[in-house]
């Protein structure tokens, strides 16, 4: 199993289980896993077609709405495959190369995720405190800006941590009980003192994360408190509309991706099948629910995407 010779070589491959505990029924969980992709898949590319397509949504919010859109479809199609293939066709095998590839996707774009719920947070925030200013403070080049940045904070992010991995030796157990790669599940494989991966780990996550949380919250209090003085209670509605759905992903997206995150460190009495159920569902349900989200409560996309079933203006 070892690459040749000495200790310190990787594995030629991990071993990926699926769903532990419920192998009786891979097969089955296969079929809404695979529909929930899809919709994921098909969604995300109506709503970059869209944007990319019609002009008068080149704007800070339908910008990040298509970066969201590709991060999506990035972080949904570096699992799904392999996953539907251990589920149908058993193929639990992954070279070790491209676990740390998925290792790489999974926590780089998750990062680019959490980033890109902060920026749109930040429009928010412009469009309603300063709605005057909002076209001259959140330019094309800007909004290209901040995307460029959040990206590249996801990947400096991630890649110290992939090396630190890569040049570790290994334990003759390379079974990780789940359906993907992922840095904790890898690093448990790891015969050697593994205290600095796990604290880098953990505190640029709380960094990352913590940082876009902090950000996201101030930008709603501060949209809170101007709502609330606006004059009437249509414009209050109105305001509140506007936010709506982007507080509807910030919570499809950060709720499981934390249980996942702080029950692979912390959740030793949390059963097993529930933590992994979790961890399978983060990186798809967010994906899938984005730009059904966007679809039903944007009324620009949900008129486009009319006009193109229909044939006709709705």
């Amino acid at each position: 199993m070892l690459a040749s010779g000495n200790t310190s070589s990787h594995p030629l491959f991990f071993i990926l289980l699926g769903i532990p505990g419920l192998e009786n029924y891979h097969f089955w969980i296969a079929f809404p896993l695979c529909a929930m992709y899809l919709v994921a898949i098909v969604g995300n590319i109506i709503v970059l077609h869209i944007v990319r397509t019609d002009h008068t949504l080149h704007e800070p919010m339908y910008l990040f709405l298509a970066m969201l859109a590709i991060t999506d479809l990035t972080l949904s199609s570096s699992t799904q495959p392999k996953m539907l293939a251990i589920l149908w066709f058993h193929a639990h095998e992954i070279e070790y190369h491209a676990c740390l590839i998925q290792v790489f996707f999974i926590h780089a774009f998750s990062s680019v995720e959490s980033g890109l719920l902060m920026a749109m947070a930040l429009d928010r925030y412009v469009a309603i405190c300063f709605p005057l200013h909002h076209a001259t403070i959140l330019t094309r080049a800007v909004v290209g800006k901040l995307g460029a940045a959040v990206m590249m904070r996801g990947l400096l992010w991630v890649s110290p941590f992939c090396f630190m991995v890569s040049g570790m030796p290994f334990c003759p157990n390379h079974v990780i009980p789940q359906s993907y790669c992922e840095h904790m599940a890898v690093l448990k494989l790891v015969c050697a003192d593994t205290r600095v991966n796990r604290a880098y780990g953990l505190s640029g996550a709380f960094f990352v994360v913590g940082f876009d949380i902090i950000v996201i919250s101030l930008s709603y209090v501060m949209i809170l408190r101007t709502v609330l003085r606006l004059p009437s209670d249509e414009a209050r509605l109105k305001a509140f509309g506007t936010c709506a759905s982007h507080i509807c992903v910030i919570l499809a997206f950060y709720i499981p991706a934390l249980f996942t995150f702080l029950t692979h460190r912390f959740g030793r009495h949390v059963p097993r099948v529930v933590h992994i159920m979790f961890a399978t569902l983060y990186l798809l349900v967010p994906p899938m629910l984005n730009p059904i989200i966007y679809g039903v409560r944007t009324k620009q996309i949900r008129d486009r995407v009319i006009q193109g079933c229909c044939g006709k203006d709705p």
